[in-house]
């Protein structure tokens, strides 16, 4: 069986990133699937037929039909993240060209990508019944005149979405990108995964074991404040939880909160005021709260053992994320 590498990465990254459980690489449909809202994926392929022709001189179907079309669909990655946000659906193609993203010349290089992103989302409509969803081309090396080319064609393609009522978002993510918002965050977001079925997450600890007895000799005439740092870019990619218990937990463990207000911590009024959340951000680990609200892995702050809120939210009526960031940027646990 082969095994892709960048399938393997995006795999890890819907699982720990995205916090999807469902995930399947590989996802091609089945021809004896009944292939719904027919009439709508026509006039859509119809919609953007014509919009990319007239605009770009770019045939991005070549007269397939969508049925032909559909036969040739396949999802690189794609995952379902179910929480009480709703349902998220992320659909991935991954591509890794040593020299560079290379489909032949630069136009039909575009028009491929463009292809990519429309295929997915009638898969998306025609066999998951979905009208929202992510929809991402990533790539480690594309060069600057495809970009160039790339971003207005895929600026085109999300308005073209919205008009037609559907809440799809096309992405591409490469270059600094892929390293920003793809490789820091699954670094963050995957401490302690041991699934041996993650072969990219597997390859990191290993690479990064003999890292550790490289540095030896460096951490011990210095040991760093964090074990985490990130950029801006990079937390955009991570669930708000998946934020408290990396950076947020690391800053508490780190003295980043002295003795009162580790206190007033404890508290639901001062809780609620500064992070948002609706119980007190820290429990003794030895007091009984109720379980379903707090993280089960207790963590020490000054020889005091503590566990933390998981009840974190970031939805238009409900969103902790911006209190939350606020207090990390006060107290320099993230860059």
């Amino acid at each position: 069986m082969k095994i892709e590498m960048g399938e393997s990465l995006f795999y890890s990254w819907l699982r720990h990133v995205k916090e999807c459980q469902i995930v399947q690489t590989n996802w091609k449909p089945s021809p004896s699937w009944q292939l719904q809202n027919e009439e709508d994926l026509n006039r859509f392929m119809d919609v953007t037929d014509e919009h990319f022709q007239n605009k770009y001189g770019y045939g991005v179907y070549k007269n397939n039909s969508l049925s032909q079309l559909l036969m040739q669909a396949e999802v690189d990655a794609l995952g379902i993240s179910l929480s009480d946000n709703g349902m998220e659906l992320y659909a991935i193609d991954v591509a890794f060209h040593e020299s560079g993203l290379n489909y032949g010349d630069r136009q039909e290089t575009v028009m491929r990508v463009i292809k990519k992103f429309v295929r997915t989302a009638l898969c998306l409509i025609g066999y998951f019944g979905a009208a929202q969803g992510e929809i991402i081309f990533a790539s480690p090396k594309i060069h600057n005149a495809i970009i160039n080319d790339l971003e207005p064609c895929t600026a085109d393609l999300n308005a073209l979405f919205l008009k037609n009522n559907y809440n799809f978002t096309a992405r591409v993510i490469a270059n600094d990108d892929f390293d920003e918002l793809v490789l820091n965050p699954i670094l963050i977001a995957s401490d302690g995964v041991s699934d041996t079925s993650e072969l990219f997450m597997r390859g990191y600890q290993l690479i990064n074991m003999f890292g550790d007895a490289r540095r030896t000799s460096r951490q011990r005439t210095k040991v760093p404040e964090t074990q985490h740092s990130a950029s801006t870019d990079t937390l955009s990619e991570l669930k708000i939880g998946k934020i408290a218990q990396t950076f947020l937990r690391e800053a508490l463990e780190n003295g980043k909160a002295d003795d009162e207000e580790i206190n007033l911590m404890r508290t639901k009024d001062y809780s609620k005021s500064q992070f948002g959340i609706d119980f007190p951000l820290l429990v003794l680990a030895s007091e009984e709260c109720d379980s379903a609200r707090y993280y089960a892995k207790p963590f020490t702050i000054r020889g005091v053992q503590y566990r933390l809120c998981s009840q974190w939210f970031e939805v238009p009526a409900n969103n902790d994320r911006p209190l939350l960031l606020s207090w990390l940027e006060r107290n320099d646990a993230i860059a």
